[in-house]
């Protein structure tokens, strides 16, 4: 079985939601707005391993576990394009640009053999799967994998970071834990918390820098977002965010 596809610049995929590596977010900290993605994936699911492999496992109250990635994302509206996509629909740092988006449409949280249907592209997506699109997924295995395997390799080097922030956070937001069970009760149930409390649990060398970077980005898309009902979760987090970035830059650099 042989499946083809190429990306035509439409764009479409680059809008809302993109988790990132750590290496990443560091990276893009003063370009895309930045929180922590948690989502839950119940027992018994295909992904539960590999997902418990490169995240974490929770507890719930009712002794039923979950597997939980983590994963720091740009956090913008779904009808917001990235920041960095251009009229055209190309990218602006295409040669810096993020892992994920570089293994599009693979996705290393599954399984290689389970990768068939990310290659169908979602409505409004312009994706070429004709016969004049290259081979990428052959008898279930990914024909060009560096980008797959680069980025694999980059959320299996985090996961022990990422399940002591998990330990954390469990700890000092017990309303977490009833947030994952209710977005584990849902398909495509989520969680997201401030990136300030991972700075905060990690106590990253460069935590302040980092803090520095991302106020000037909420404070835009605090803008942005003002004065939108149906955008007001995200206004109320930009803004709540950008105070606790900025009073950890304050904290760091007072003598």
């Amino acid at each position: 079985m042989e499946q083809r596809f190429a990306c035509t610049a439409c764009g479409a995929c680059c809008h809302g939601w993109l988790p990132l590596t750590l290496e990443d977010a560091v990276a893009h900290a003063g370009r895309f707005p930045l929180a922590m993605l948690w989502t839950p994936v119940r027992q018994g699911a295909k992904a539960f391993a590999r997902t418990a492999g490169l995240g974490t496992t929770v507890r719930l109250r009712d002794r039923k576990t979950l597997a939980v990635t983590i994963a720091p994302t740009m956090y913008i509206p779904p009808s917001f394009p990235c920041p960095e996509l251009a009229a055209d629909g190309r990218c602006n740092i295409h040669a810096d640009k993020p892992s994920r988006c570089r293994t599009m449409p693979f996705y290393p949280y599954r399984d290689e053999p389970d990768q068939a249907d990310m290659l169908v592209p979602r409505k409004g997506w312009a994706c070429d799967t004709s016969a004049a699109a290259p081979v990428v997924y052959r008898d279930h295995r990914i024909v060009d994998r560096a980008d797959f395997d680069r980025e694999h390799d980059q959320l299996r080097s985090q996961a022990a970071i990422l399940r002591g922030y998990a330990d954390y956070a469990l700890k000092y937001m017990p309303w977490l834990l009833d947030g994952l069970a209710k977005a584990a009760a849902r398909r495509g149930g989520s969680v997201v918390t401030s990136l300030s409390s991972f700075l905060t649990a990690t106590r990253r060398p460069d935590a302040a820098a980092l803090a520095a970077r991302q106020e000037p980005v909420l404070a835009a898309f605090a803008a942005k977002t003002a004065g939108i009902p149906e955008l007001a979760e995200y206004s109320r987090h930009y803004v709540a965010w950008g105070k606790e970035m900025a009073s950890m830059a304050r904290r760091a650099a007072a003598p």
